[in-house]
């Protein structure tokens, strides 16, 4: 009987302690005082768990910002959750460059580098080198696979929630067909989170970039092909039910335009797209023009550049109006590398989106992108995303260093 209260006592007391801990990762800073209000736990009960956490060295005080407008005159320490308790870090893959973005627990950044690898590379060698980027970045920062706490990985492509299998995207995507996750846990204790690119690259400018203290926001990303990611009051959109939302190149902007190899007509990706731009001025600017050329013609004011990205432009807004009409976000950030060619591009899609859009959703902030382009911006929000999964987090901060068990808990 002892022995099932005592475990009872600890179950309880593992709960109180991730419910507290969580509330300091979400929120950042409190005091004892505010901690019992968010997580409906008596003032004994969070003292006490309080200290167990700042004994292990997942909880500090900070004495120096202490709080001194309580109405009884004594000064309040403020609690947070230890940012050298632990390390998040992201991986990102494209055809063909990997980046690995690794952090501490309050989004600090202790490492970041990339590294490149052939287009024909298959998954089980570009794996490897993600591992060895990885561990490298972690040898930089004084530290070893034992600190993380849990890694996010980035590939082309939807994953389906339900098998954790990459889908087809681009041609020849080496991760197609793979459970990733799985692969990746092979040689990963911490849990491993996997997430398309695109995705991560919103969630790096939800949290770090243009959309940091928004709570509605839509990213959509004019690369090679079209990805959009979700925001809505505050929480991540992963994609719906199967994973398999944020294809916005692939939503009809034209049911009469040309068959898409997708199913579909006149798909959005058909008209923003770098290969759509491309193949519009390649008539006048020769066969060999790459996006860098034509960015850097219409800098320079070059009448045809600017034509075709003010209509593609046009028909970004059109489709964004509907997905505006449905989800009213607050912001819109129009991210890949089109969303270089700046205003060009951003000041069309905001007149249409004025013009096509009901009342009440038609002004939607529509801004650039404020962080780096592709693997870069990918990898730190996949570092990001293991911030964001504050369940995880919790379990893997508190795994190994409960204490025995308190009268209080």
């Amino acid at each position: 009987m002892a022995t099932k209260d005592t475990g009872s006592l600890r179950a309880l007391r593992r709960t109180n302690s991730e419910r507290l801990l969580s509330a300091l990762m979400e929120h950042g800073t409190l005091h004892r005082a505010e901690l019992a209000r968010l997580s409906g736990l008596s003032r004994t009960t969070v003292s006490t768990i309080v200290g167990e956490l700042i004994a292990i060295g997942v909880v500090i005080e900070s004495a120096g910002d202490a709080d001194t407008s309580a109405v009884d005159g004594r000064a309040r320490a403020f609690l947070r959750a230890n940012p050298a308790a632990g390390t998040a870090a992201g991986l990102d893959f494209t055809l063909e460059r990997i980046w690995c973005h690794v952090t501490d627990l309050a989004g600090t950044t202790l490492a970041s580098e990339g590294t490149t690898v052939e287009p024909d590379t298959p998954w089980q060698e570009r794996l490897a080198a993600g591992l060895r980027l990885l561990d490298g970045l972690l040898a930089a920062a004084g530290q070893d696979r034992s600190a993380l706490l849990g890694v996010a990985v980035g590939v082309p492509g939807p994953i389906d929630l339900r098998t954790g299998v990459v889908g087809p995207s681009l041609p020849g995507q080496a991760w197609a067909g793979v459970n990733v996750a799985q692969e990746f846990g092979r040689h990963l204790s911490p849990p491993v989170l996997v997430e398309n690119n695109t995705r991560l690259e919103a969630i790096a400018e939800f949290t770090w970039g243009a959309g940091s203290g928004v709570r509605d926001v839509l990213y959509i990303g004019l690369s090679t092909g079209i990805g959009a990611g979700l925001q809505l009051e505050g929480r991540l959109h992963h994609g719906g039910a199967r994973g398999g939302g944020g294809s916005a190149g692939h939503i009809s902007a034209d049911p009469s335009g040309e068959a898409c190899p997708c199913g579909n007509r006149g798909c959005l990706v058909q008209y923003a797209s770098i290969p759509a731009v491309l193949a519009a001025l390649r008539p006048t600017l020769g066969a060999d023009i790459g996006i860098d050329d034509v960015l850097a013609a219409t800098g320079a004011g070059d009448p045809g550049c600017r034509r075709v990205l003010h209509e593609a432009g046009e028909v970004v807004g059109r489709v964004l109006a509907n997905i505006c009409n449905l989800l009213n976000p607050e912001r819109i950030i129009v991210g890949g590398e089109l969303a270089r060619a700046g205003e060009v591009l951003l000041e069309p899609i905001r007149a249409t989106l004025r013009r096509s859009a009901m009342v009440l959703t038609r002004d939607a902030d529509v801004v650039a992108a404020a962080l780096d382009l592709g693997e870069r911006a990918a990898a730190s929000g996949a570092a990001a995303l293991v911030l964001r999964e504050t369940d995880q987090l919790v379990s893997a901060l508190l795994a190994g260093a409960e204490p025995e068990p308190n009268e209080a808990v």
